[in-house]
């Protein structure tokens, strides 16, 4: 079938939305994303469908809504969907993955790849490891970075640059274009670990920014009212709830920003590579994150909030034939619109069981699109959100408290509406379309009638600073006290979740 394009899907692990030059931060270095937002359409107002690894990602290959998938947390994917993949090669494309997908329960499933470079998070046996092994480099336990307690300490990374994980994705990718079947268009699906913590980068990738140059972290006024049970959770078992170091917060930014223009740095690479081959502009390129990061903001740390840092994406499209130049597009965008962009442009069509809308008609406004919707986790500790152009609703059913923001063009969240009569028309709106939504859908689990189904409290968390410490490098406190002696484990570990 001539003129369909080969689809080439770049994500990052945990990359905020406003970490992209070209769109507006005067500090980070990404001239390849810069490029994408020249050539291609910026989605401003894009949204993971959940703000945690695997539910992410499970909503962008199926195209559904977390509610619908089944996965709203770092639980286990359903097994008996059709992916983005199956239904490209069963179209004809030849599909390729390299890097960390985070399938769940099977890390190893094919799930539509006619290849697949395997890596993931950690020092497990994979295609990474056993390179790092033929160099020379087997001893090193922790390819990633140290995680427990230094999960969120800026560390260099013990490998040289030309072994890094993020250059061996990208010299990973350019051999897989330079042994492509020819014959058949293709889709890749490049995916890098990072900016996912630990922040860790080579030199000289590590020596890009200095602490001074980084900006405080957002603390409005108040910061601490618009913070769910799951950010104190986390910010627990991520050692992060102990006060506030500014100097520190400055240099994980830092970190954090080297290892976005490290990942920059080979993006180029791989369009320089596309460009060469002559299929730059026959290929539909996808740029985008499965979360963000809260990076200090709010004071706190990681994913799992919908608050902006952590719940909205970059999302870039170039494909000169259905994406306008140097577009962009302020229309609520979400990562379940993934697969019907690709679907569409290799000339399939999506189906009503797919929840997302093409890219390129979105941002031709001519989807008629209202909102998107988000969920992390179930039952007592659910988290809900809605966005409109005009506003964000989140409710959690752990607090039973809802929030109402409005989004204004370069603010994050500030101040909640809810609770101010003046817009209580505008809260009650948001509160009965994300109920009428879940009740359309048949998933009735967190609301009872029109409200939302008030659930027992989740346990509380304890006063003990060290309760709750999550270890994520194979050993625990046991391990070191065999006789009893030292903290007790009890008091160390977290209650049962799934994932990082």
């Amino acid at each position: 079938m001539p003129g369909r394009p080969n689809i080439l899907l770049i994500q990052t692990d945990q990359q905020r939305f406003d970490t992209i030059h070209a769109l507006g931060n005067p500090i980070i270095q990404t001239p390849a994303q810069d490029r994408l937002v020249d050539e291609g359409t910026s989605f401003t107002s894009a949204y993971c469908p959940s703000p945690v690894c695997v539910a992410s990602r499970c909503s962008m290959l199926l195209g559904q809504w977390p509610h619908r998938t089944g996965c709203t947390s770092n639980t286990p994917m359903p097994q008996d969907r059709t992916s983005l993949m199956e239904y490209l090669n069963d179209a004809g494309y030849q599909t390729h993955g390299i890097g960390k997908m985070h399938f769940s329960p099977d890390g190893r499933k094919m799930w539509g790849f006619d290849t697949r470079v395997f890596s993931e998070e950690g020092s497990g046996g994979d295609d990474f490891t056993e390179h790092l092994a033929r160099e020379g480099y087997d001893h090193i336990v922790a390819p990633q970075g140290e995680r427990s307690e230094y999960y969120y300490i800026p560390q260099p990374s013990q490998l040289p640059e030309r072994l890094h994980h993020t250059r061996w994705l990208g010299d990973g990718t350019i051999d897989f274009l330079s042994r492509r079947d020819r014959n058949r268009p293709f889709f890749c699906w490049t995916s890098f670990i990072k900016p996912h913590p630990p922040f860790e980068n080579p030199v000289p990738w590590s020596r890009l920014y200095r602490t001074v140059e980084m900006p405080l972290p957002f603390l409005p006024t108040d910061y601490e009212e618009l913070l769910t049970y799951w950010s104190h959770f986390q910010n627990r078992y991520k050692y992060r709830d102990q006060g506030m170091d500014m100097n520190l917060v400055r240099t994980m930014r830092a970190a954090y920003y080297a290892c976005i223009s490290f990942i920059d740095h080979n993006v180029g690479r791989i369009l320089a590579a596309l460009e060469e081959d002559g299929i730059l502009d026959d290929t539909l390129i996808l740029y985008t994150a499965d979360h963000g990061e809260m990076l200090g903001d709010y004071n706190c740390y990681g994913k799992r909030s919908f608050l902006d840092p952590s719940a909205r994406v970059p999302l870039l499209a170039r494909y000169p034939a259905r994406f306008t130049p140097g577009a962009r597009c302020d229309t609520p965008a979400s990562l379940v619109d993934i697969l019907p962009t690709c679907l569409n442009a290799a000339g399939l069509n999506a189906t009503d069981d797919h929840d997302g809308a093409d890219l390129a008609a979105l941002a031709g406004g001519n989807t008629g699109r209202q909102a998107i919707i988000g969920q992390f986790s179930e039952g007592a500790r659910g988290v809900y959100m809605l966005v409109t152009r005009e506003h964000k609703y989140v409710y959690s059913a752990a607090d039973r408290r809802e929030w109402l923001f409005a989004r204004l063009p370069g603010r994050m969240e500030e101040r909640s509406l809810a609770g101010n009569p003046a817009y209580n028309r505008v809260l009650t709106a948001h509160r009965e379309r994300m109920i009428a939504w879940l009740r359309d859908d048949g998933y009735i689990e967190p609301i009872d009638g029109d409200a939302w189904r008030e659930f027992d409290a989740p346990e509380p968390i304890p006063t003990d600073p060290d309760a709750w410490q999550l270890f994520q490098d194979g050993r625990s406190v046991a391990d070191r006290f065999p006789d009893g002696y030292g903290p007790s484990v009890d008091t160390l570990q977290p209650p049962p979740i799934r994932g990082f």
